[in-house]
């Protein structure tokens, strides 16, 4: 499990982007790179960090289902993922 604080710092983030994605398409779009700088830099996708939903975890993230290889497995082997189960040839 990440640390609370990690995992609040990246929903902070996340609204953040929400909040300023229109003016941040706008001002690129205008090539308005001066005012552009001039937004917090918590309002850049790139500063955003792929997070497993359940735990937190950075690492071993798979992005088609937004979780951890750990939970991924556990969830999977419980059931609780539809379509995915243990391969067996």
């Amino acid at each position: 499990m990440a640390k609370k604080s990690i995992e609040a710092r990246q929903r902070k983030r996340e609204k953040t982007v929400a909040k300023y994605a229109e003016k941040r398409a706008a001002l690129k779009a205008a090539g308005d790179y001066a005012a552009l700088d001039a937004l917090p830099k918590n309002a850049s996708p790139v500063r955003l960090k792929n997070r497993c939903q359940l735990t937190g975890r950075p690492r071993g993230y798979m992005r088609h289902f937004g979780l951890s290889r750990i939970m991924f497995r556990d969830m999977a082997l419980q059931g609780k993922i539809p379509g995915v189960r243990k391969a067996s040839w």
